[in-house]
């Protein structure tokens, strides 16, 4: 197919870079688990790690799509807007997730990275689902710009949430645990 003739080096980067980044986030994740609990950690977790993890996943799934040997552009173009509605859709959520926590006070930072950006990267594959129905040659750069945005945008959230569990995190009290039954004393 020629939409895409020259973009599988491209890919084949972003979707091992993503694949590595998404083990990463499985080790800090195993490490951050065994840190003392707080209040309200779950929904936080739920609001900014999980999305972390859904962009990482959404450029695996892109590079996945555009190396695949596709006969024409038509059937990537529904995955491109499948992708892009589907990650709109989820960012509402993200951003309803993020006003529910209670945990953190999001800043402006916070919105634009875990809210704004996403949501401008899945916007642009689903107008380059639009715009791979006309002979133009743009809609391959502006997928290729979306997931190269989803890919910053996750190493960006991945670093803020581990400083902040390193520089926040550490000087908070946990949350008391009850005794288990197992011990004895």
């Amino acid at each position: 197919m020629t939409g895409l003739a020259g973009w599988e080096n491209f890919y084949v980067i972003a979707g091992s870079s993503a694949g590595a980044l998404i083990g990463l986030q499985f080790v800090v994740m195993t490490l951050i688990a065994s840190r003392p609990l707080v209040r309200g950690q779950g929904e936080a977790g739920a609001a900014f790690a999980t999305p972390t993890i859904v962009h990482f996943c959404a450029v695996l799934l892109l590079a996945g799509i555009e190396t695949a040997p596709w006969g024409e552009m038509g059937a990537v173009s529904v995955f491109w807007g499948a992708l892009g509605v589907s990650g709109m859709a989820y960012e509402i959520i993200v951003a309803r997730r993020m006003r529910a926590q209670t945990l953190y006070a999001p800043v402006f930072e916070d919105w634009l990275f875990h809210v704004l950006l996403p949501f401008a990267a899945y916007a642009a594959l689903a107008a380059s689902a639009f715009g791979a129905r006309s002979s133009a040659g743009w809609p391959p750069f502006l997928v290729a710009a979306a997931a190269m945005l989803l890919l910053f945008v996750g190493i960006h959230n991945a670093w803020d949430a581990v400083t902040y569990h390193l520089w926040v995190r550490k000087h908070e009290r946990p949350v008391e645990r009850p005794p288990s039954a197992s011990t004895t004393g």
